[in-house]
């Protein structure tokens, strides 16, 4: 591999892998769980802490092992090669593909703001409950165009994502500037005047959307669980930076740009998070966010903030958004599977480079099974279940760096882990919180990815009982 990517080419993929539709969406459910503007920004705060721990954490081991593959290098390095496979796997089936396929739909479905005929024409197809729209064939159109454009390079790769990238940040900056400047009537008092008060309301379904009922009053064990279920959203909208850590092996001085990278652009995305959620509390009411049209309460903030203009101005932003993180997608999990090809626990065919440095096959695998997901219509089914299981591989990453230090003691480190113990064992209690959480009050979100993993476990057992 070519060391093509410098600082800035690093940590663009970082915020642009993470900055998808997640932070447009996801405000929603979480505003219905909590019912209170203070319980919403504190959910973000314990993500953002979450989230900057695991990549200070990350940090050290990307030091210690910098070449492609990332994270699944780590553990493999670190636990052995089924323990990596089992991520590897997990990566490919859903977490990275299900990721691509949630996301270029996300693009489809804001670009029928502006093209009304894709949400208006007959489905392709239909059989049942199953059925091919015109906004599943945009997002395999994009999924399919992207991988294309990065088999003819890493450089091409590289341009787009700085270039959505930028983009996407500057308009994040406007809306969160004119959703202060513009707001006339703020709803901010209102939304914190229920102070520490949690309440919960998943409303009356009618039709595609949503209405309010009663908001009922939760404390004790029930906030636990809402609180779990809310970090659901914030956590999804969250992953995606240790992407970075997968093209370790095309970063120049990746002993110390990678860590960089992911410290810098997570702290940043978290900044902006944050100030986002600011806005919605600013521009709608409680249930203006917890129920505004299709769960996307950045549409009805830019309304308010914009007028009637403001529906254009979002969907527009949030194509910008999702076509940048599709490519740092791509362009980032395709190296993974070229490791794993590697180390022979994928296909052969995967490790091999075209004439432009890059790994064509592996990309063409992954752009096609995430088709393939975003065809089914059931990655969104599977991306509930798989926050649980990202959180999962994170805590036994981070806990590899405490590993390691007892371990390994002697093995350099070229960068070690700002305030060591605390900040991995930081990340270790929240991301336990979480999971346990997740477990005991809303199991649906947990067993599913279990089993998911699991699969992967006779598949191991046979690649190998082959090769022996």
């Amino acid at each position: 591999m070519k060391r093509q990517l410098k600082l800035w080419d690093a940590v663009m993929l970082v915020m642009g892998s993470m900055i998808g539709s997640g932070i447009f969406i996801v405000s929603s459910d979480m505003m219905r769980n909590l019912g209170s503007g203070y319980w919403l920004i504190a959910v973000w705060v314990i993500t953002g802490i979450m989230t900057v721990a695991a990549a200070i954490s990350y940090g050290e081991l990307s030091s210690m092992f910098p070449k492609a593959g990332g994270q699944f290098t780590y553990i493999t390095e670190i636990f052995g090669r089924m323990t990596g496979f089992l991520y590897g796997w997990g990566l490919f089936a859903v977490i990275q593909t299900g990721t691509i396929a949630a996301v270029a739909m996300a693009f489809g479905k804001f670009t029928a703001y502006l093209v009304p005929a894709l949400n208006d024409s007959e489905p392709i197809f239909q059989n049942g409950g199953f059925k091919i729209t015109w906004v599943q064939i945009l997002a395999i159109i994009v999924i399919l165009l992207l991988t294309f454009i990065n088999t003819k390079g890493v450089k091409n790769g590289k341009f787009l994502q700085n270039v959505f990238t930028a983009s996407k940040i500057l308009a994040l900056l406007g809306i969160i500037l004119f959703g202060f400047l513009l707001i006339k009537d703020s709803q901010w008092a209102s939304n914190m005047s229920f102070g520490w008060n949690a309440f919960q309301d998943f409303g009356n379904e009618v039709g595609n959307n949503l209405l309010p009922t009663n908001w009922k009053s939760i404390s004790g064990i029930a906030l636990l669980g809402g609180l779990a279920a809310a970090m659901v959203g914030s956590v999804f909208s969250s992953v995606a930076w240790e992407n970075v850590t997968f093209v370790s092996g095309e970063i120049k001085n990746p002993e110390k740009n990678v860590v960089k990278s992911m410290v810098l652009g997570t702290s940043a995305v978290m900044v902006l998070y944050l100030l986002v959620n600011l806005v919605y509390l600013n521009a709608l009411d409680r249930d203006g966010i917890a129920f505004a049209d299709k769960n996307r309460p950045a549409v009805a903030a830019s309304e308010v903030i914009f007028g009637n203009i403001g529906t254009v101005i979002m969907a527009v932003l949030v194509m910008i958004s999702t076509f940048g993180c599709i490519n740092g997608l791509v362009l980032a999990g395709s190296r993974v599977y070229q490791t794993m090809a590697k180390d022979g626990l994928f296909f052969k065919s995967a490790m091999e480079n075209n004439r432009h440095d890059v790994p064509e096959k592996s990309l063409w695998m992954q752009g096609i099974w995430a088709s393939v997901l975003a065809l089914s219509g059931q990655y969104g089914d599977l991306l509930d279940m798989i926050s649980f299981v990202i959180v999962l591989f994170y805590m036994i990453t981070v806990f590899g760096v405490i590993y390691l230090r007892f371990k390994k003691p002697e093995l350099e480190r070229p960068y070690k882990t700002w305030l060591y113990p605390v900040t991995p064992l930081l990340y270790l209690f929240i991301g336990s919180a979480f999971c346990i959480l997740l477990m005991m009050y809303k199991p649906q979100y947990t067993w599913p990815g279990f089993l998911l993993i699991l699969i992967a476990l006779p598949v191991y057992w046979f690649i190998n009982r082959k090769k022996s």
